[in-house]
């Protein structure tokens, strides 16, 4: 896609931005409200607001490689994500976060393989935020399980690993056990688009649509 493709389609939103005028200078006179923090993964096959269909205003977006949430550490170099997360937390007032990973990671497919290029020293290092769910994968199935019962395991894995690791910033962990903010992990099939969530009382993965009330 060369940059008159991209003019091509900013001309289509302008179309749609004349539609819905109102409600989009509403939110620049009243300012954003969203509803929730949505973390998923850089990954271009993952599209957050056309998988829920959610309007302009209702998610405020975290991406990055993998989906991964740093732990709270001040003096670590990760704050782009971690700045994210306290801005919508403590200052956008969000009532849920849901961390969205997906089938297919290139993320958790690079923590089975050796990264020789020296190019890519912040991958690596930051890669090592998923160290722990292929671990868990591993001791689950076994290292001689087949790499795509591992691939998949360790995807899901990582999610519950995000979700403790979100735990760890105070003011998550405060609004979490007051109440007030309510945690979601999901997880994204790029090939069908279905999306299942974690179920933290039965330690599952359960169908979005089941929560759908008829």
């Amino acid at each position: 896609m060369n940059m008159e493709s991209y003019a091509k389609g900013n001309k289509l939103f302008r179309s749609y931005f004349k539609k819905n005028k109102e409600s989009l200078l509403n939110l620049v006179k009243k300012g954003q409200s969203p509803k929730a923090l949505f973390i998923g993964c850089s990954d271009s096959r993952v599209i957050p607001d056309l998988m829920v269909q959610s309007d302009p205003g209702d998610l405020f977006v975290i991406r990055n490689v993998g989906n991964f949430v740093p732990p709270y550490k001040p003096d670590e170099d990760f704050h782009a994500t971690a700045s994210g997360i306290e801005y919508a937390v403590s200052v956008l007032k969000v009532k849920d976060i849901i961390i969205c990973g997906h089938t297919h990671c290139g993320a958790c497919n690079h923590l089975y393989e050796v990264i020789e290029d020296d190019s890519l020293v912040h991958t690596k290092k930051w890669l090592e935020l998923g160290e722990s769910a292929k671990t868990s994968a591993i001791l689950s199935l076994g290292a001689n399980a087949p790499k795509e019962d591992l691939l998949r395991l360790t995807e899901k894995l990582s999610i519950t690993k995000q979700i403790e690791n979100i735990l760890t910033y105070p003011n998550v962990k405060k609004r979490f056990e007051n109440g007030d903010l309510h945690i979601h992990g999901w997880y994204y099939y790029i090939e069908t688009g279905k999306i299942d969530y974690y179920n933290a009382e039965s330690y599952e993965f359960l169908p979005l649509n089941d929560l759908i009330e008829d």
